[in-house]
């Protein structure tokens, strides 16, 4: 059983690389100087893996009749250029490569909770660390900044957490969405492990229960890994391209607004062209 079941969750032991220094934030206390071996090696593991799969579907792809592999893969892509096209713009095809690695690689970090990696200590789901979901969350809170800052500039950027009716919550709404969206697959995936971890301790209060308990650690992997982890992978990709369609809201109103006539204008147009 103890294969089956990662260590105790929750528990990722700091590595000092120049001691234990810290920043209290009341909320969170953040180590600047120390690092969590056991999440960098299972990201890294998840890395590996997704840059595996990637080289091995584009080494497969072949002009004129597409495999099988091929057609998923392009069903896939086309799936999510439709919603990039639909909630942000056609022309910002950048954000298809951005959403499309972030929802394999998630996805991918949770598949492989399913084999048991309770073997070493530093094999853990590396969704299952807040520090990896949070670090996954800050970069697509930048981009999508930046990405705002570019469409909007400098006056639109900051006119538009300026509106009414209520400016402050209007940033405090956009400062919370990193943590929402870290907490989200962190709070998921977390509840998974646990589950798994008090399945395993049910053989220790009663032995003969131990064949009954590895089976449904199996069964509620299955469900956990390849249904959870699925959905939770699909809606941070779906949220990351939210929040790109959200940065450009009511940027075309404004430019359609900007260059639409006036109505004195228009009406002194349609007297010159009735009269000549």
């Amino acid at each position: 059983m103890r294969y089956l079941a990662e260590a105790v969750p929750g528990t990722h032991p700091l590595t000092p690389i120049c001691g234990y220094g810290s920043l209290d934030l009341l909320v969170i206390k953040f180590y600047y100087c120390a690092i969590t071996l056991d999440t960098l090696v299972s990201s890294a593991l998840a890395i590996a893996v997704t840059l595996g799969i990637a080289f091995f579907i584009a080494s497969r792809l072949r002009p004129g009749v597409p495999s099988k592999l091929q057609m998923v893969l392009e069903f896939l892509v086309t799936y999510v250029r439709g919603m990039v096209s639909e909630s942000v713009a056609k022309e910002s095809t950048f954000i298809i490569p951005i959403a499309a690695t972030v929802g394999l690689y998630i996805l991918v970090a949770n598949w492989l909770d399913f084999f048991p990696l309770g073997f070493s200590p530093l094999l853990k789901p590396a969704n299952a660390d807040l520090n990896q979901t949070l670090a996954m969350a800050i970069v697509v809170f930048v981009i999508v900044q930046w990405y705002a800052f570019r469409v909007r500039g400098v006056g639109g950027y900051f006119r538009h957490y300026l509106r009414p009716p209520f400016p402050p919550l209007t940033i405090v709404e956009e400062i919370v969405k990193p943590v929402t969206l870290s907490l989200r697959l962190f709070g998921n995936i977390f509840a998974g492990l646990l589950m798994v971890y008090l399945l395993t301790l049910v053989p220790q209060a009663y032995a003969w229960t131990a064949p009954i308990s590895a089976v449904g650690v199996i069964i509620w992997k299955f469900f956990d890994v390849f249904f959870v982890g699925t959905i939770q992978a699909f809606i941070f990709m779906l949220l990351t391209i939210i929040y790109f369609g959200q940065a450009r809201e009511g940027l075309d109103e404004e430019a359609h607004g900007a260059h639409a006539p006036t109505p004195g204008h228009a009406e002194r147009a349609a007297t010159q062209a009735s009269t000549s």
